[in-house]
């Protein structure tokens, strides 16, 4: 209350001082206008020029990526997702030829009794929901986080059966369970959805309940879980607005999105009833801060019970493949690139210093060959100052020591004693 009526007195002031301006004469003041219109045009066009004024997009490198289109559809509890979830599968199944499609169905509800849509792979063939609850003595939201614990560590095995059939199917349509903070804040659901991200074009299906949003609070509240939903994933974002049979979107909530202005007359047309709160000043904020995060919201009509506006959808899901290969893509592209340079220069880098110790060791050796003495070889090393002749002289000693070398150098292998000893030449 108190921020209400400080909003309105500031307003108030300004009102009155644009009428003060008015009696005072237009034209100075606008002459004051255009001035300071054009500084705050120049510092745009600075910020603008300026690195920091203006976002680093990383370059597209051009590649598209192959196989189908991943579709996560994530919403509230009631905003008709097993519906559109329904609707999809019968234009895959049981529309005429021309608008078939090709798509292939996943389950990721443990605790659904009953799904309208014979899923290819559903969790509840997997893992038993009233099983784990008994076990594990856990509620019905902890039974759900820990089934699909249990179910993404054999994530793996999914992954190889789409690898081997992406090129039968054009789309592949994920159900998510309906307590949709079980699979959007769990470990679990954002490994299956980055899993699913560095294979395929992934994007995310964000379902809103129309009816329930024509109220200005809780489209902001919609709006603000859908943008956490954007900055967590990372991943192209369409919000289908469902049950546009029973109130068109295009109406109000679009113009609420296209135009602020609106939205803001809207929560004046609320400020006025009894449902009036102190949080509609923090709803003006809010609308301003989402204006940005709106321009690159993908936005359609839908209904799932009639099929209006799902052609539109298929079509948003075929432009979220160039928004995917544009951003996420060209991002994982990038880090496996980083990843396989950095593990070659490791590989590089442990080679070198391996060349550098084989060769440190060969030095090694080479050192400790030249140092160490020469074995002898034939007649031995001759003493210092002794030559031939010497060696030939007369004297017995010497002669009968070299009758005995060259005997001993031509003589046969000795023979072995019965001892098994061999004689000794010096005998």
């Amino acid at each position: 209350r108190g921020a209400t009526e400080k909003h309105n007195n500031t307003m108030a002031e300004f009102r009155r001082n644009e009428d003060d301006d008015e009696d005072m004469g237009g034209a100075g003041v606008d002459e004051e206008e255009e001035t300071v219109a054009g500084q705050w045009a120049e510092q745009d066009d600075d910020d603008d020029a300026s690195p920091r004024g203006k976002e680093q997009e990383e370059p597209y490198d051009g590649v598209v990526s192959a196989g189908p289109v991943v579709c996560l559809l994530i919403g509230m509890a009631g905003s008709g997702k097993s519906t559109l979830f329904h609707r999809l599968n019968y234009d895959a199944t049981e529309a005429p030829g021309a608008k078939r499609k090709r798509c292939y169905f996943i389950n990721l509800d443990p605790a659904a009794l009953e799904v309208p849509v014979d899923a290819h792979i559903d969790i509840r063939d997997t893992v038993d929901y009233k099983g784990v609850m008994r076990e594990y003595r856990l509620g019905p939201n902890g039974a759900i986080v820990t089934a699909l614990n249990l179910f993404a560590t054999q994530f793996e095995d999914v992954m190889q059966i789409l690898e081997k059939r992406a090129k039968e199917f054009d789309y592949v349509v994920v159900d998510t369970p309906g307590q949709i903070e079980a699979f959007t804040w769990s470990a679990s659901g954002q490994l299956i959805a980055e899993t699913l991200a560095s294979t395929f074009a992934t994007c995310v299906v964000y379902v809103v309940d129309t009816p329930r949003s024509r109220s200005p609070s809780t489209f902001m509240s919609n709006m603000v879980y859908a943008c956490s939903i954007l900055h967590k994933y990372g991943l192209p974002l369409v919000a289908a607005f469902n049950k546009a049979d029973v109130a068109d979107p295009s109406q109000d909530v679009f113009k609420w999105m296209d135009d602020f202005e609106a939205f803001h007359e809207a929560l004046d047309a609320v400020e006025d009833s009894p449902d009036a709160s102190y949080v509609t000043s923090l709803h003006r904020s809010m609308s301003l801060v989402l204006d940005e995060f709106y321009r690159v919201l993908h936005k359609c009509a839908v209904s799932a019970a009639t099929g209006s506006g799902v052609d539109d959808l298929w079509r948003r899901l075929d432009a979220a493949r160039d928004e995917y290969d544009r951003a996420y893509g060209c991002r994982v592209r990038r880090k496996i690139a980083e990843t396989r340079q950095k593990r070659a220069a490791d590989v590089d880098h442990h080679m070198a210093r391996l060349r550098v110790d084989l060769d440190n060791d060969d030095a090694a050796k080479t050192t400790t060959s030249t140092t160490t003495a020469p074995a002898s070889s034939g007649r031995g090393r001759r003493l210092p100052g002794v030559d031939e002749e010497e060696e030939d002289s007369d004297d017995d000693g010497d002669v009968e020591s070299d009758g005995l070398a060259a005997n001993f150098r031509h003589s046969k292998p000795p023979t072995v004693r019965a001892s098994g000893a061999p004689r000794s030449p010096s005998k």
